[in-house]
């Protein structure tokens, strides 16, 4: 069985042809889970298209899938939604975001807070816990997992749910 990342290179022209973006792909002992973006958001018809191509595609290609029988599930990323690479990073400069880290960093391993900056090397966070205390550095190889938050409250009165952008955020890495 391939990794996620060759199931990744494959499925990514493909998606991308039809108007959509490979958000995630995650692979386990028996679900191939590929998540999809598009400006405006999927729907159910662009949900279905995309299932209907990655599956065709992994018909072909059998040393992507695991072994045996699998199940393929195709979705979009969500509102709340997993960041693992420095572009997912900077899509949300300027929002909070949660991160769960390997070791402990500044004396925890769970950080919440306003993503600041995203660097070649990893992120800067300003802690919910102490926004006027240092800053929260974070490799990118301690994150075993972030994820960004949505306001539920403020969604529920119709404002923005996880908008990003910030005056404040900067990207590091060009």
């Amino acid at each position: 069985m391939a990794t996620a990342a060759d199931l990744r290179a494959v499925a990514e022209p493909v998606l991308a042809a039809a108007g959509l973006e490979l958000w995630d792909v995650e692979v386990s002992h028996d679900v191939v889970r590929v998540l999809i973006e598009r400006s405006g958001g999927v729907d159910l018809d662009a949900l279905g298209a995309a299932s209907e191509a990655i599956s065709a595609l992994l018909d072909g290609h059998d040393e992507l899938v695991p072994d045996h029988a699998y199940h393929l599930e195709v979705s979009s990323p969500g509102l709340e939604r997993t960041l693992r690479t420095p572009e997912h990073f900077r899509r949300y400069l300027g929002t909070t975001v949660t991160a769960k880290t390997s070791v402990p960093v500044g004396g925890a391993r769970r950080h919440r807070g306003v993503l600041r900056s995203v660097g070649h090397d990893g992120i800067e966070l300003v802690s919910d816990a102490d926004p006027t205390g240092p800053p929260i550095l974070l490799a990118y190889d301690q994150i075993t997992r972030a994820a960004t938050v949505v306001d539920w409250e403020l969604a529920l009165k119709g404002g923005a749910a996880a908008a990003p952008g910030d005056t404040e955020a900067k990207d590091l890495s060009r």
